[in-house]
């Protein structure tokens, strides 16, 4: 069940990496049971790793804490919708849930590339339609509002 705490962490956790010049505004936050395992911001600058996505971050951190690769009844909250690598990673680590905030879309209104590549890739037809929820997309696109205006910023 959705719950408005994690998506402001994940809010808040892509606020710290842009103003910090880690990366784009992209925040995320695994859940299981409740409680937060892990968060993780875009650290593709800072890391020089084109990789390192907020969701990837945040699996990382997960599976590392947890001692497994595997998430099976994790949730994962994220400021953007994820990219066909993060979703590939999401399926992957057996995350349940999704929840996230802007639309690949919205994320190309603000110099990303994820549409170009979703379309290379297909769309998401095959994925169980509760998969991926969009919830608390106002708050998310005031963030991407506010890192579309900052003055110094890489489009990667």
């Amino acid at each position: 069940m959705y719950n408005q705490e994690f998506m402001d962490i994940a809010i808040a956790e892509a606020r710290t990496g842009f103003q910090n010049g880690d990366g784009g505004p992209f925040g995320a936050v695994v859940v299981k049971d409740g409680e937060v395992i892990a968060s993780g911001h875009n650290q593709v600058l800072k890391n020089n790793d084109s990789t390192c996505h907020g969701e990837i971050d945040a699996i990382r951190k997960a599976e590392q804490k947890l001692g497994t690769y595997d998430l099976s009844g994790c949730q994962i909250y994220t400021t953007g919708e994820p990219c066909p690598m993060c979703l590939a990673a999401i399926i992957w680590a057996n995350i349940n849930k999704v929840y996230y905030g802007c639309t690949i879309y919205d994320n190309e209104k603000i110099g990303f590339r994820d549409v170009k590549i979703e379309k290379m890739l297909g769309e998401r037809t095959a994925l169980p339609p509760d998969f991926l929820e969009e919830k608390d997309r106002e708050s998310c696109l005031q963030l991407f509002d506010e890192y579309n205006k900052m003055q110094e910023k890489t489009i990667y």
